[in-house]
């Protein structure tokens, strides 16, 4: 595992402070940089997400769908947790803490935006930060790419209405035209450029020249993640010095999502009998969040400094440290889910 992974909570907390001192320090540049824009796209963001994107796509083997059958279990857990049940239960705390627990706190069309931005962050399962997640639990690096392989496909298809049929819930309007550009934007043309600079690098040198590129758009990556999260959180500084509460606020149904997520993925992995190495990327790719897709789609449908953006910013907030969290705890359960697995085998 290379430094920046080591270290991840520390780099993202790093460009979380330098993002937000940027902010306050220098407002009227970052007031400037939001105004590039072109579609309700902001083109210095959506830049940041294609670097941090692609090199991610181009592990991608679509000819890797395949072997879902021969190991379907994990899978469709996987997909259960991901597609029929995460985004409703993302809605469902969201309406219930902004509608009901907090309604007193904040006016009715913040609560519409804070729940705006948890939707998309409930719709958009992990793509690249799982394959993290999955090497701090010692995942099976095949399968964790197998899932995702399946889930970008999914994800092409059933992001923009499920986030349309939720988003129509909270009585916003939905801009269609800008979620589905969103989605082709930072789904389908990554994936559709990953997957033929793939084939062109494995016709021209094999693995090798495939392993040779990979490494060497590794740092693009890491400074997309890097980038990504320091102007995000220089675009909603002002938000965050003067709402810190509402900050806490959004974190609460937020960490609880993640922790019921992870509770529901992993009785599911236990009663399926599935391997640690199976289950734990299987429980942690719906557990963490796109957030880059949620938080480019939030300022592409709602604008860099509403709460639906703000929200997602949150959800980048606290995905890191709950994850590091979760993967503990699958590590320490690492025995009992293999035990529980052993007695299948042994039938």
């Amino acid at each position: 595992m290379g430094l920046f992974e080591r270290y991840l909570s520390l780099w993202v907390a790093l460009c979380i402070a330098a993002g937000v001192a940027l902010g306050v320090g220098f407002p009227q540049v970052f007031e400037a940089l939001a105004q590039f824009e072109f579609a309700s796209v902001n083109l210095i963001v959506a830049v940041l997400v294609w670097a941090m994107i692609f090199p991610m796509m181009t592990a991608i083997d679509l000819s890797s769908l395949r072997a879902a059958t021969k190991q379907p279990r994990g899978l469709v857990l996987t997909l259960v947790v991901n597609w029929l049940i995460k985004p409703f239960t993302m809605f469902a705390l969201g309406y219930l803490f902004f509608r009901g627990l907090f309604s007193n706190l904040v006016s009715a069309d913040d609560a519409s935006q804070y729940i705006a931005g948890m939707i998309l962050l409930g719709v958009a399962p992990c793509t690249a930060m799982v394959f993290v997640w999955s090497q701090l639990t010692r995942g099976d690096a095949s399968y964790t790419l197998l899932q995702v392989s399946v889930n970008d496909v999914i994800l092409i298809f059933a992001f923009a209405p499920i986030a349309g049929f939720l988003l129509g819930i909270t009585d916003l309007t939905v801009p269609w035209n800008t979620l589905l550009l969103s989605v082709v934007l930072y789904v389908v043309l990554p994936l559709l450029a990953g997957v033929l600079v793939r084939r062109w690098l494995l016709k021209r040198g094999g693995m090798q020249a495939l392993e040779k590129f990979q490494h060497g758009v590794k740092p693009l990556a890491t400074g997309g993640l890097c980038l990504t999260v320091l102007m995000l959180f220089a675009f909603q500084a002002q938000s965050l010095i003067s709402q810190p509460f509402v900050i806490v606020l959004i974190a609460i149904p937020l960490i609880i999502q993640t922790y019921l997520i992870f509770g529901i993925g992993y009785v599911g992995s236990y009663l399926l009998r599935l391997p640690h190495r199976v289950a734990a990327p299987a429980c942690l790719i719906g557990t963490s969040n796109f957030f880059e897709l949620a938080v480019a789609v939030a300022i592409s449908v709602f604008g860099l400094t509403s709460g639906a953006a703000l929200a997602t910013v949150v959800g980048v907030l606290v995905e890191v440290p709950v994850m590091l969290s979760l993967v503990y705890l699958m590590n320490k359960l690492a025995p009992a889910t293999d035990r529980r697995a052993h007695q299948q085998e042994g039938k």
